[in-house]
């Protein structure tokens, strides 16, 4: 189980922050001793823009005043595309991204190398936020959460053969990456409002990426205990024989940050991946 966070020695800790309209939430823990681990979630103010949010967030946490061995930021955002590592340049990231998403104005353009995945993730950030959070942390690394995510279930591919989707449901909005051996074939966010807006996407995107409702899997995740995740799950077993739950618990060696219902699993891959 998690124990309490000494911040008297806080540079020995890392702290990882999630940045989402649908929340924000931080965890720290001791890479060393993982059962010294804190995570914390508050909402956001719909009414304020999202800079104002985290200007508001970064000052008014005491927790994120201390000093940390590393920071890692998780910017969870659809504004994301994927280019294969061996076709990216550096120069060009910018007419990449624009090729793939629509132009915004004030918007810095990030970038993640995913080594085993072997792609690159662009996903902009709007200039005033990424100011406030670099100003803060100077030597904070960003990360679209798409990231850690399509690393860990890269790597989860390696261990077996066929062709997989995994699923992650959030309040408003669900990923679905999905891998031929560990082969990148398909990664992509949609807005949600219901679970059956999931079971919708989730089913067209199976059919229309011709996966094999005998042969190929579904991993699914949500934090959610509402009655409608099993209806969820009902409809789907109609038409996928291989369908699996992710437990975080099981898939990240019961650490203790694991056994938090409310903590996001791209957070925890990230901690995985470190």
């Amino acid at each position: 189980m998690a124990q309490p966070i000494d911040f008297n020695k806080s540079e020995q800790y890392i702290l990882s922050i999630r940045l989402s309209t649908d929340g924000f939430s931080f965890s720290i823990y001791h890479p060393q001793h993982e059962s010294e681990a804190y995570f914390s979630s508050s909402p956001v103010n719909t009414q304020r823009s999202m800079a104002a949010n985290v200007k508001a967030y970064l000052t008014e946490t005491e927790e994120l005043k201390h000093s940390f061995k590393q920071v890692n930021i998780l910017i969870h955002t659809s504004r994301y595309t994927t280019v294969p590592l061996e076709l990216y340049e550096d120069e060009q990231t910018e007419l990449l991204f624009y090729q793939n998403l629509p132009p915004q104005s004030n918007e810095v353009i990030l970038c993640n190398i995913l080594g085993k995945s072997n792609v690159v993730i662009l996903f902009g950030l709007d200039k005033l936020t990424h100011l406030f959070l670099t100003e803060h942390f100077p030597n904070a690394r960003l990360f679209a959460s798409v990231s850690p995510l399509t690393e860990f279930f890269s790597h989860k591919c390696k261990q077996n053969e066929g062709r997989k989707l995994f699923a992650i449901l959030h309040p408003e909005s669900m990923e679905v990456i999905g891998f031929e051996k560990e082969k990148l074939t398909l990664l992509n966010s949609y807005p949600t409002s219901s679970l059956h807006d999931s079971c919708y996407y989730l089913l067209n995107v199976w059919q229309q990426a011709g996966f094999d409702q005998e042969k190929d899997a579904l991993y699914i995740h949500s934090n959610t205990q509402a009655a409608q995740w099993e209806e969820l799950l009902l409809v789907l077993r109609k038409y996928i024989r291989k369908l699996y739950i992710i437990n975080p618990q099981m898939e990240f060696n019961d650490l203790p940050l694991s056994h938090i219902k409310q903590i996001p699993f791209d957070m925890l891959s990230l901690i995985s991946c470190e």
